[in-house]
């Protein structure tokens, strides 16, 4: 007579390791998070950075100017802000409203890299800031340059974009702010009815009537 062979009990660790593609989406969330974060700390470093030099002429002299990021272009500081609140908005949103705002992080970092690129090679901020300087309206900057600035917030741009796309390919797989205060199985449990006060002892019906129940009720 032959006995089935049964299989030995898997092990504890084994039947505890959690899923792969709950592991892969944990590190996905991760990798969003680093770039979102990273990109949006870059851009809002670099646009408070001088972006462009020169020099007005005033009366025989010249005057130094510069021009900052944020006086070249506001849209790098705006968008990297509105990426950083969408990244952040991922996490309590589901389905539809998840790929909505995923996509808006995206286009929030592709926005801010040709704000960046465009911004570069700028020349207004700096004749603005000559007309100020020498007082003349019609002042045009002088021996102008560029610094690499434009080109870090271009880079932390990019950063965004790529957390938003990648939010778009497996953010349905990461969880919501919302899923961890869900309880696994079933509704709440009700919490069990008051026993009514007994007539006969007075302190009891003070306690209901303070309470705001009705002590006659049954």
């Amino acid at each position: 007579m032959s006995v089935a062979a049964v299989p030995p009990p898997r092990p504890a660790e084994e039947s505890a390791a959690e899923p792969p593609s709950r592991g892969s989406g944990r590190r996905s969330l991760a990798v969003a998070l680093l770039l979102g974060a990273a990109g949006a700390a870059l851009v809002l470093l670099a646009a408070g950075k001088t972006w462009s030099t020169g020099t007005a002429p005033s009366a025989g002299s010249v005057i130094p100017v510069t021009a900052t990021g944020k006086a070249v272009t506001g849209l790098p500081d705006a968008l990297a802000l509105v990426g950083l609140a969408a990244l952040v908005a991922v996490f309590a949103v589901r389905r539809v409203g998840r790929l909505v705002v995923s996509a808006l992080l995206a286009l929030c970092g592709a926005g801010t890299v040709a704000a960046c690129v465009t911004g570069a090679a700028d020349t207004k901020a700096l004749n603005a800031a000559a007309a100020k300087a020498s007082g003349l309206t019609g002042t045009a900057v002088q021996h102008v340059g560029h610094t690499g600035w434009p080109w870090v917030a271009a880079v932390g741009g990019l950063l965004l974009l790529l957390a938003g796309a990648l939010a778009i390919v497996r953010g349905a797989a990461w969880p919501t702010m919302s899923s961890r205060y869900e309880r696994a199985g079933g509704p709440r449990p009700q919490r069990a009815a008051r026993r009514a006060p007994d007539p006969e002892q007075p302190g009891e019906m003070w306690k209901a009537l303070d309470r705001g129940e009705d002590p006659t009720a049954d």
